[in-house]
């Protein structure tokens, strides 16, 4: 009989699930109403369910029931007092508002956000950096406009734009907005109202609005983003570059028009520098409403937008998000909250344990290992210990020649 101490009492699903605040869950229930008009499908299982979906990649709601049908001696471990019906689920995707599990998910941002925070990170204008970007998930035109021109075969494909407002320090979302993948990206800056003072939002020239602008210097919020090429502006005044800044070619105060919500115009002062990026061999045009930092800290910061293509690939990589267990918006909502909350509970993990694997393959143990009793830590603690390797090159023996004796034999 094995005798191990590396197992449990619980499998690696129930450890995932502990980290999951119970009286948060129950304040979203109450806030959102979520389990009236249920008499089986609470929250509770619903997520679950979902959790359980994308942690495993299961790929149809019969994939779901089946997996937890097979661990019915494990769902106490769960707090599930049944599997849902593969209809009663569906029925619950499509009915459900996908608010309540977004409110799941920004209640354990704020839970876990200093757990998280990235050591490397010790500046504090990092530590005040946001970064805005939008990435689409294909699906068919039936449930959300598709987005540019039709093919020419006369083909089209829906998708949902999935926008995102980055916490550079954590990298993970802080607000995220779904809309159809036609809808202009511009439209989410209206929702970044409650941004903290100072803050500093960096975005692509896809996002350009001088109203929005406008309106983050009213509130003391900064943006750093890139100068459309047919861009219209006048020169005010040009800065000193300092000699130890090279790359730095144009540093220059312009102005530039922005409409009023009475449809007039009016000028606002703006910051724009041109860099030279020797590694592309690429001229780049930066425009800002901040004047305290220096040309070069502007150019670091726009560097940092590549971490939410980082952040893109993770979650794409870990979660495919290829399979939709439902043919409504709601439920493709929902599915790609599950999605991000699975992500931040074992972004988590992984950071509490200190692992040195890759994540990709942390999330590839889970899924192989989720319903074993078997620790996390251990799992984490075997991969981290140094294997021993040989160190003499041992020759390999001959092999035993068969043929010989039998030859003789012959004779």
């Amino acid at each position: 009989m094995n005798k191990s101490s590396d197992f449990l009492g619980q499998p690696i699903f129930s450890q995932i699930l502990s980290l999951l605040d119970g009286s948060s869950i129950k304040e979203s229930i109450y806030q959102h109403k979520a389990n009236h008009y249920y008499k089986k499908l609470h929250l509770w299982e619903h997520l679950v369910s979902m959790l359980y979906c994308e942690l495993t990649g299961c790929t149809s709601l019969r994939e779901v029931q089946v997996g937890l049908e097979v661990c019915q001696g494990k769902l106490n471990h769960l707090n599930m007092s049944y599997v849902p019906p593969r209809s009663t689920l569906s029925d619950g995707n499509k009915n459900r508002p996908s608010k309540v599990f977004g409110d799941i998910y920004q209640k354990l941002y704020r839970f876990y956000k200093n757990v998280m925070s990235d050591s490397r990170l010790s500046s504090d204008l990092l530590k005040r950096l946001f970064i805005i970007d939008s990435s689409t998930i294909s699906l068919f035109k039936a449930i959300l406009k598709p987005a540019g021109r039709k093919a020419g075969n006369g083909k089209s494909k829906g998708g949902i734009k999935v926008n995102t407002l980055l916490n550079a320090e954590m990298n993970m979302p802080v607000f995220v907005n779904f809309m159809a993948a036609a809808s202009n990206d511009r439209r989410f800056l209206a929702h970044l109202d409650n941004l903290p003072q100072y803050s500093i939002i960096v975005f692509d020239k896809g996002y350009e609005d001088f109203s929005r602008f406008y309106s983050f210097t009213q509130k003391d919020v900064f943006f750093v983003t890139r100068q459309k090429n047919n861009a219209t502006y006048t020169i005010v005044e040009e800065f000193d570059v300092p000699d130890d800044a090279q790359h730095v070619l144009i540093d220059e105060r312009i102005k530039v028009l922005y409409k009023q919500g009475n449809g007039k115009k009016s000028p606002m002062e703006l910051r724009r520098i041109a860099v030279w990026i020797a590694e592309r061999k690429k001229q780049y045009v930066f425009i800002t409403n901040n004047f305290d930092l220096s040309a070069a800290e502007i150019a670091d910061i726009y560097k940092n937008r590549w971490q939410i293509e980082l952040f893109f690939k993770k979650l794409k990589q870990n979660f495919p998000l290829i399979y939709f267990l439902g043919d409504n918006a709601n439920a493709i909502e929902i599915q790609i909250w599950c999605a991000l909350i699975a992500l931040m509970l074992l972004q988590v993990l992984h950071h509490q344990h200190k692992s040195q694997m890759a994540f990709s393959l942390f999330t590839a143990l889970i899924r192989l290992h989720i319903m074993n009793y078997v620790s996390i830590s251990t799992i984490i603690a075997t991969y981290n210990q140094k294997r021993p390797r040989p160190t003499k090159n041992i020759k390999a023996k001959p092999p035993p020649d068969l043929f010989t004796p039998l030859l003789l034999n012959i004779k």
